[in-house]
This record gives C-alpha cells, structure tokens and sequence, in this order.
C-alpha cells in the first residue's frame, strides 16, 4: 500500500496538471465581479508635452533592475508539462526584463526529482524570481527549513506565502486550518534570508489584513483581488463531492476587487511594496494600477494560453508580443496623460473614478 507522503505527492502532482487544462479549458472566470479597473478612467491630456520616445516605465524590485513594473504572476510547475511552461515564462520574462513568480513549490517539496520543474534560473539569469509556498501549510508541518529549501531550489531572489483559504476548502485533499498563521508567517519573515511576501489568489488582501502583514515584517504584498480567475471555478471541476460542486457556484463572484484592494491597501500603507494583480489584461489596466498605489502589476491566466502553446505554432512569439504589447498599451496611457515616468504616473490627477 502506498504510504501517506508518497499518496500526498501523487495527488499534487495530479493537481497541477488539473489546474492547468481547466484554466486553459473551462470557464473559470469570476462571474458577477470585475477587477474594479473599468470604474477609472484617465482624463486625456491632449497636449502632453512630452516625447512618446522618452516615456520611461523602467523599475526595481528587490535591488534588481527590471525594464517595466509588471510581473508574470504565480501559475505552475511539478510536472512535466508545467517545466516547459515555466521555461518559456522565464525566458519571455529575462527577454522583456519582467518579475518572474513561480507556482506553488510544495511538488519539489514533497520529492526532489520534481525539483527540476521549477528551475528557471538558466533561462533567467538577471531578473527577479519569486518562490512560492503556501503559507497553510506552515500549520500542516512545513516551516523555516522548508521555506528556506524552496527558494534554494528556484535560486529565488524571494518567498511569496500564498493565502488561499476558500480553493482550499473547495479542494477534495484541501488543508483548511488557517488559525495561528500570522505568527507562524512572522517567524518566517525573521528567519529567512530573503524577504517574504503574501499574495491571494483572487479573492483580495484588504487594508486591514495588509496591516497585520505589513506589521510582522512582510516585505511586500500582493492582492490578488477578483475579477480574474476564481479558483472555487477551478476545483468545481475537480470536486468529487456534488456538495461542493453545486456550492462552487454560490462563490463564483466572491472577493474585493483588485483596484479597490490596491486604492485601500495603499491607503493604508503609504510605504512597502504593493503588486496589483487578479484580471489585469492590457497595459491601460497596469497604469491605473499604478496610479492607483500599486508598484507592479501581474499577469496570471491571461498570459497562460501562449506560454501552453505548442511551440510549433508560435508559443513563445505569441507570448513575447503579448507582453510587448501589454508594455506599448502601459507607455501609451502614460503619453496619453503627460506621464514621462512612473513616478509621475503615481502623483497624477488624472485618474478619475466613473
């Protein structure tokens, strides 16, 4: 009989390729919620005063240089399917100069040979990469020693502890116990090497709950807010129990939406780093995001269907002009309003609600 550890690992070996046909396949979008952007609008400046050629979207995170504030946010690997697709990520990621954050590292945990999934630092030698752990599972055995064997096998600059409370729930092996975690998150925070940050995966990170993290050393936060992918949609197509199936559906539209989460949280927190991610699609969406307090924004999903495209047909190209024109679309927006850098774009009035 396979024992418990071995049955643990087939079955999130098995989870991360379920969870990459369904986003690619089903309908998982949040039903009745959207990201919050479509309420904003910039009021056009049609005498900009400024070159379109000197427009400069040029950031940093964590110490490193990067070409644009934008983020390919936390997706996949543990399989072998999902390493090909972490190798194009990567590679349009140091390409165009983005923030690369990996998916969940509890595979390469749980056995070593899947380790390999996850390592992107060959194909993205300079740019920022981010670990991923989720953070429930520091109540389910994990700690420090874990966290620290994540990030030494993606060679990551940083830990991102992710927070999905609800997929957990709907999940058929889901970890449900939440109680006690901001503590054993902080010790996390104080022991690491690298910094630690907290992200959702869709359903929003108030001012509040920024405040609390913010407060026990978290050195940047992403709100993950609705309006893109609900993840109680994605393990209604998983669940084996019709309970949980049919109640899915009650939260397809659960959550804060993303811009009202980055407006609140910055708000709250005048200082730290803020990542706006959850529905984002075009460029347009990345500069309210910043206008609004973020200091990145995340692509997920969106960017998915290219990086999973045979490369036959053009994966990687389709991937590559999709970020080029996400950085055009944020550049543009940016003229349109006479915003030569992103700190001008961060103090501009000329984003106005609908």
């Amino acid at each position: 009989m396979m024992d418990r550890q071995a049955e643990e690992h087939v079955q999130t070996t098995k989870r991360k390729g379920e969870h990459i046909r369904i986003c690619l396949q089903e309908e998982v979008q949040s039903v009745g919620t959207e990201p919050g952007f479509e309420h904003y609008r910039f009021r056009h400046q049609a005498l900009p005063e400024i070159d379109f050629e000197e427009v400069d979207i040029t950031s940093s995170f964590l110490g490193k240089p990067i070409a644009a504030p934008l983020l390919i946010s936390s997706m996949t690997g543990g399989t072998a399917e999902t390493a090909v697709i972490n190798e194009r990520l990567a590679d349009a990621a140091q390409a165009r100069g983005w923030v690369m954050a990996l998916g969940s590292m509890r595979a390469a945990i749980e056995k070593e040979s899947l380790a390999s999934t996850f390592h992107v630092r060959k194909q993205a030698p300079t740019i920022p990469i981010i670990a991923n752990l989720g953070a429930v599972q520091l109540n389910y055995g994990y700690g420090v020693d874990e966290c620290r064997l994540a990030v030494e096998l993606a060679e990551a600059d940083a830990l991102v502890l992710h927070l999905n409370s609800l997929q957990e729930v709907f999940q058929p092996e889901g970890d449900t116990n939440f109680r006690g975690l901001l503590q054993r998150i902080a010790e996390v925070c104080r022991k690491l090497h690298v910094p630690v940050g907290v992200k959702e995966v869709g359903w929003g990170i108030d001012a509040e709950t920024a405040l609390r993290l913010h407060q026990i050393g978290v050195a940047f936060i992403d709100v993950a807010g609705a309006g893109g992918t609900s993840w109680s949609q994605v393990e209604k197509y998983r669940a084996r129990d019709p309970l949980r199936a049919e109640a899915a559906s009650a939260f397809a539209g659960w959550g804060t939406p993303t811009a009202a989460c980055v407006r609140d949280v910055r708000s709250a927190l005048p200082e730290g780093t803020l990542i706006a991610s959850g529905g984002l699609h075009t460029g347009v969406d990345a500069a309210k995001a910043v206008a609004l307090g973020a200091d990145l924004a995340g692509y997920g999903r969106s960017l998915l269907a290219g990086a999973a495209e045979p490369q036959s047909s053009g994966g990687s190209e389709t991937l590559q002009r999709q970020m080029e024109r996400i950085e055009f679309e944020l550049r543009t927006a940016m003229f349109g309003i006479g915003a030569a850098t992103l700190q001008e774009l961060r103090r501009t009035n000329r984003l106005i609600q609908r």
